[in-house]
């Protein structure tokens, strides 16, 4: 079977098929990367011998007759911000260049359960802060389809690796569109669960109330099966819910799509999003009409506000979050001299963190401070509390919502890094279901379905046969 043609289902198929062994198809792949990620670079480090073994404890378990679940042997490619014990952990920053986790992410330790095998940690912005991927400290990834233009971001690595088939799927996080908005640019799927669906128990946090780990795959069938994986209650995650996913996720009914009606935000189509992306999305509503499906147009009318609430809260959460990374405690930057202390602190932070982590640290710590946190912060947070409104009261009318995922196509390297706030404004689409906890799933061409908390199974099913209605025309 050609790398090409691998999803999660047909890998799964192929070994109990016997048509090939998890080690040969996981030595394909690594041949494969050593090829092609030179000119992606996707990845930021491997761990052959780590992956062999798992392979092998895979075709071991199906040779004496253990069964075959459908994430036995799957190779997959980790965001590096997601720990894997004794593999490196940089959250692509030289503050953690030198720094190997101790310990499993319960996402990971869920996976290490299912028999799945992990190729390496893939590149990102540093400390999951940017929209392209250019903000990593060892590279750019570039987009497998188009190498002048970015991946998008954060989770650049882990939607170009997906898309250049460099790993049947990957994990992503997404604090603020950062698994969907690269998904699109590379013409993958991804879904961002509910907030608590998922533990982010190893994940290096960024912004703490918004931060969700979430799969990106080839195709919905895929996310839907690595979600189930994931998903559930964790005790060492406070904000993980109890809420349990059944066959739903997988068991899709063309009768219940046939009742549902989807709402069209106005907001969400404004002359601030490109007219080729809406050309295609309002595509995308016409084939769901075909369907059976009915559409309504709604309103969110605190939407404009969402990209200022966004990067008042979530700087704000970044300046608590990495106060812990001092360059002391992890992984000190090299060559560092100092008079005392506090000029070590000084140095070690100026030397570790790049220009985007220290600006996002400084506004977050000016709008914490004393005078300024009603006047910026409070603020935000009320209105956060408005746009969440605006997603239940929309929802009393239907069931999901369809929007673009980006309001631009993906774009060159350096086209927006001189202006932070024209790279700020591609999250703005994506941003509004981080602030209300809300699922979303980001499909090809360009349009993302948001769903009432803890109802991933309702976009999942719209997802799914719309994927099957353009693949069988």
């Amino acid at each position: 079977m050609h790398l090409h043609d691998l999803t999660i289902k047909k890998f799964n198929q192929g070994l109990v098929n016997k048509e090939f062994t998890a080690l040969e198809m996981v030595q394909q792949l690594y041949k494969f990367i050593e090829k092609e990620d030179k000119k992606i670079n996707s990845y930021l480090s491997l761990d052959k011998e780590a992956a062999y073994l798992q392979a092998e404890a895979a075709d071991l378990a199906i040779a004496k007759g253990k069964g075959v679940g459908p994430l036995t042997g799957v190779p997959l490619a980790i965001k590096d911000n997601i720990l894997i014990a004794d593999q490196p952990a940089t959250a692509a920053s030289k503050m953690l260049e030198n720094y190997t986790a101790t310990y499993d992410a319960t996402v990971i330790r869920k996976l290490r359960n299912e028999g799945a095998v992990f190729l390496g940690k893939t590149n990102m912005d540093e400390f999951a802060m940017g929209s392209s991927t250019e903000n990593s400290a060892f590279g750019n990834t570039k987009n497998p389809h188009d190498s002048k233009l970015v991946p998008g971001g954060s989770s650049g690595g882990s939607a170009a690796a997906v898309a250049a088939h460099l790993a049947v799927a990957s994990l992503g996080s997404d604090t603020g569109g950062s698994i969907r908005q690269p998904a699109d640019f590379c013409q993958v799927v991804a879904l961002k669960p509910t907030y608590g669906a998922v533990s982010r128990y190893g994940l290096i946090a960024m912004a703490s109330s918004l931060d969700q780990i979430g799969p990106i795959t080839k195709n919905v069938e895929d996310a839907a099966t690595l979600f189930q994986a994931i998903s559930g209650h964790d005790e060492k995650d406070a904000t993980s819910s109890e809420v349990i996913y059944g066959d739903e996720l997988s068991n899709h009914k063309i009768e219940k799509l046939k009742k549902m009606v989807i709402g069209l935000p106005k907001e969400y189509f404004d002359k601030g999003v490109d007219k080729e992306i809406i050309k295609k999305v309002k595509k995308v509503v016409k084939d769901l009409e075909g369907l059976g499906i009915k559409f309504k147009e709604i309103s969110l009318p605190h939407t404009k506000y969402a990209i200022s609430c966004y990067y008042i809260i979530m700087p704000a959460e970044v300046s608590a979050n990495l106060a812990r990374f001092d360059g002391i405690r992890y992984s000190p930057p090299e060559g560092v001299k100092a008079k005392n202390l506090a000029d070590l602190y000084l140095k070690n932070r100026s030397k570790g963190f790049g220009k985007e982590v220290k600006r996002r640290i400084m506004l977050g710590t000016f709008v914490l401070s004393s005078g300024y946190y009603d006047a910026y912060y409070a603020k935000a947070q009320k209105v956060r509390s408005l746009i969440k409104q605006d997603f239940d009261q929309a929802f009393k009318d239907v069931d999901v919502i369809l929007t673009p995922v980006s309001p631009t196509k993906p774009f060159k390297f350096k086209e927006k890094t001189k202006d932070p706030l024209s790279m700020y404004m591609t999250d703005v689409l994506t941003v509004p279901a981080n602030l209300a906890g809300l699922p979303a799933l980001s499909m090809p061409p360009g349009f993302q379905l948001i769903g009432q908390h803890w109802r991933e199974a309702d976009i999942l099913n719209i997802g799914h046969y719309y994927e099957h209605v353009q693949n069988s025309s």
